[in-house]
């Protein structure tokens, strides 16, 4: 699985971070995403952070 951000689209909230902190940081006000390729063990949790972003910035790949 691969995430990334969408800048346009992030507000900062944070919710991401939140959720899984070991894929997602916050970068000037941004949600950044901290790895390139996500573990299988957190998938569940991406997904999770990505459904429960409020604008939908959080795109993934599988």
């Amino acid at each position: 699985m691969k995430v990334s951000v969408d800048k346009d689209l992030c507000t900062g909230c944070g919710l991401c971070v939140d959720t899984v902190p070991d894929v997602f940081e916050l970068v000037d006000e941004q949600a950044s995403v901290k790895v390139a390729t996500v573990k299988k063990s957190l998938y569940d949790a991406v997904r999770e952070a990505a459904d429960d972003c409020p604008t939908e910035a959080i795109i993934v790949e599988e």
